[in-house]
């Protein structure tokens, strides 16, 4: 096998987890479409974190994105289709307004703007959305994207410092939230 197609085979690998994924709280909706996701919290020591992908772009609402290190960032991973996303939005959105010095950020997947757009108008998310998985491929190289929703939180460098698999709570993102600040 030729070098060019082991690239290809690896990618097409990547989007087609990615496009059977959709975690729940820790049951899967379909077991032969879905891969749960458990509301797993993975940490790294910050001594051991790497590098996140860039995140910028244009967000579905048409206004510039740029995560740039110097602040804590939470990368929510998303789907209007996905129940745990629907069930998460409200305490990410709660989340966004109670620590005004992260930078929340989501991140569409397999999805529509004209639906991201009304699940944001649903749910009332005041904070952006851009869609690109090439994003996604991104976290390859510190902690993958294994389900939908995933939540990163990146710290002030710019280093990958949690990722929540599945649905996640209050009070977990909440104390990783403050940890990542008081660094």
């Amino acid at each position: 096998m030729k070098k060019p197609y082991v690239v290809k085979w690896l990618a097409f690998s990547v989007i087609a987890l990615l496009m059977t994924s959709c975690g729940t709280s820790g049951t899967s909706i379909n077991e032969n479409s879905y891969v749960a996701g458990d509301g797993v919290v993975t940490e790294i020591n910050s001594g051991d974190r790497k590098m996140g992908p860039r995140i910028t772009g244009q967000s579905i609402t048409g206004s510039t994105v740029n995560v740039k290190p110097g602040r804590v960032a939470l990368v929510n991973v998303w789907a209007s289709w996905c129940s745990p996303c629907r069930a998460e939005a409200p305490i990410l959105e709660d989340l966004s307004k109670e620590f005004p010095t992260v930078q929340f950020v989501g991140l569409l997947t397999r999805d529509s703007t004209d639906s991201a757009q009304a699940f944001m108008k649903r749910f009332e998310i005041t904070y952006p959305t851009i869609s690109d998985d090439q994003i996604l491929l991104g976290f390859r190289q510190s902690l993958p994207v294994a389900a939908i929703p995933t939540t990163f939180l990146i710290d002030k460098q710019g280093k990958v410092a949690a990722r929540i698999s599945g649905e996640i709570t209050y009070s977990s993102v909440k104390k990783l939230l403050e940890k990542l600040v008081s660094e």
